[in-house]
């Protein structure tokens, strides 16, 4: 299909929605792009474009930052798109823009839905120990990730996986899902098909509570959580009052029965072993405060690791 045949306009923010734009571009005609108002980020307030702004500058490609889309859309309306395509936006589309294209608004979104509708699929989909998980293309309706699935394409999750991994698949799928579906969409050979709502699952954003590991709970759990968070927005714990980033970690098969949950039990070469509900977690990549994020070997390198032993994370 030639790139004038269409006028799509996309609707996104983060870096996941960046190569769904990209696989766009080179495919048709994208006349505007909608993303979510720049920030100001540091102490020194410095603006910050969101990564969908940058690759739109980048193609001169016009870009429109309602802040309340609700109210703010008749910018959009005046491109006259044939197709939306949102992935990550970040606001609530009205009814006025969903039912205005010919071909609808469809949503790229980062799961198998009906589970884990929301806006940390990725995330949750690790810490919650979900096998599988995919990408899902669907109508765009009022209600949050509620319309009738169009395509659906699942991926493993590995052992290994951490958040970052994980997005980048299937940021990469959902390019590549979109771009075949779109055509069929064109020609009329969808045939969508309604979520049950019985298996509605849902992935709120993350909160602040959300990060912080609690070694009260299986070695598990936790290790889910570790890789679930990183790199972003990463887990904490606290140690001597000073708040400890931990970015990777590995189940052990040791268990000290006389320890407290959190307490650092044991230093082996790659990790800093603390003690959980029903075994041992090893820590293995961390950020102390004020310093860089680093392999726990190389940190031993330069500290006594026997210096921890007995300490206990998140202790009060």
């Amino acid at each position: 299909m030639k790139k004038q045949e269409i006028r799509i306009v996309f609707m996104g923010t983060p870096e996941f929605s960046v190569p769904v734009l990209e696989g766009l571009i080179e495919s048709y005609q994208v006349v505007g792009v909608v993303t979510q108002p720049d920030k100001e980020v540091g102490r020194k307030k410095e603006i910050r474009f969101s990564p969908v702004k940058e690759t739109a500058i980048k193609n001169q490609i016009p870009v429109f930052q309602p802040q309340n889309i609700k109210k703010e859309y008749e910018e959009i309306l005046n491109l006259k798109p044939d197709l939306i395509v949102t992935c990550a936006y970040g606001q609530i589309i009205p009814k006025v823009l969903l039912d205005f294209p010919k071909y609808r608004c469809i949503n790229v979104h980062a799961s198998l839905l009906p589970k884990l509708r929301g806006g940390a699929p990725i995330h949750k989909a690790i810490i919650n120990n979900y096998l599988r998980t995919g990408i899902t293309i669907m109508y765009m309706v009022e209600k949050m990730d509620a319309g009738d699935i169009i395509a659906q394409r699942e991926t493993i999750i590995e052992k290994e996986d951490n958040v970052g991994t994980l997005h980048d698949r299937l940021s990469l799928m959902g390019k590549e899902l979109l771009l075949e579906t779109i055509p069929d969409l064109i020609k009329g050979k969808i045939k969508p098909i309604p979520q049950n709502e019985e298996e509605v699952t849902y992935a709120w954003n993350i909160t602040r509570e959300e990060e912080k590991i609690d070694f009260t709970k299986p070695t598990l759990d936790i290790y889910n959580q570790i890789r679930g968070l990183s790199p972003f927005p990463g887990s904490y714990a606290i140690l001597d009052g000073k708040i400890v980033k931990i970015y990777a970690s590995r189940i052990s098969s040791s268990f000290f029965t006389t320890r407290k949950d959190g307490e650092i039990g044991k230093i082996y070469e790659d990790g800093i072993g603390v003690s959980t509900k029903d075994g041992e977690i090893i820590i293995t990549e961390l950020q102390f405060e004020g310093k860089k994020r680093m392999k726990v070997k190389d940190f031993l390198h330069g500290y006594d690791g026997e210096k921890l032993i007995g300490k206990v994370l998140n202790e009060e």
